[in-house]
């Protein structure tokens, strides 16, 4: 049974104490490291490399959002991330920082559970796909962290979050699909070749979609079949315009 290991870093003992109590309780996890700072938590994660991070939003000095966005670059492993804070004022800042998932204090026994529930399911979609991407990302570009304009404002954004983009008409906006089953809308004259430009794995399908190539798993009857998150999406078809140039890119590939 593989073991995910766990992290937490947050400036209040009691806190920690009671979140490794609750998590005590849950087989296959694994309580590595902890940290009561920024500083430290920045080398207990970087020493752990833990699968899971509960980091807590108010640190002295710093704050979590921050303390995570120092580290994007050195993160070089998955790992998901569970902001740890007794403030809802943070918790839409916290989403578009993509975290995982929040946990607001004090928690419930229950709030934990469909953490960890979520956690661990995660986790099967992604083994249960992980050998082609193993075998594929040997040949794929590698995962880029970008800066997209949104209609709110920019968000840095990891290509790996991006299953694909859709043109919403009546609003004139692209739409952009990530992971978490979250979106993002591009800012207003934002155009094919604009999104286009962020990545290689970026492929135009139709006029009104585009998809990222890491997550195409197969082509049935002209027909756009995803790997998970993205396995329940079923409506993305290539048009003739685009079959050429699919193909071009996959036999590059």
């Amino acid at each position: 049974m593989k073991v995910y290991n766990i992290v937490i870093v947050d400036d209040e003992e009691l806190h920690i104490e009671t979140l490794m109590r609750q998590l005590s309780g849950y087989d296959g996890v694994r309580v590595v490291g902890r940290a009561g700072t920024a500083k430290i938590g920045q080398k207990v994660i970087l020493a752990q490399r833990p699968d899971l991070l509960f980091l807590d939003v108010e640190l002295p000095g710093t704050n979590g959002l921050k303390l995570l966005n120092e580290l994007r670059d050195q993160i070089t492993w998955p790992m998901q991330v569970v902001f740890y804070t007794a403030y809802e004022k943070y918790l839409l800042e916290a989403l578009r920082a993509s975290a995982f998932d929040y946990l607001l204090k004090p928690f419930e026994p229950n709030d934990l559970r469909l953490v960890m529930t979520r956690f661990f399911e995660h986790c099967q979609k992604e083994q249960a796909s992980g050998s082609f991407r193993n075998a594929l990302s040997k040949l794929l570009p590698s995962d880029s962290t970008f800066m997209v304009a949104t209609i709110s404002g920019f968000c840095i954004v990891r290509q790996e979050q991006i299953g694909f983009f859709t043109y919403e008409n009546d609003r004139r906006l692209w739409k952009v699909h990530l992971n978490d089953r979250s979106h993002l809308y591009l800012r207003r004259k934002t155009v094919a070749k604009d999104v286009l430009s962020y990545s290689f794995s970026f492929l135009q399908v139709s006029q009104t979609e585009i998809i990222n190539i890491g997550y195409l798993a197969m082509i049935r009857d002209r027909q756009c079949i995803f790997y998970p998150p993205f396995d329940d999406v079923t409506n993305i078809s290539i048009s003739r315009k685009y079959i050429l140039e699919l193909q071009e890119r996959l036999s590059l590939i």
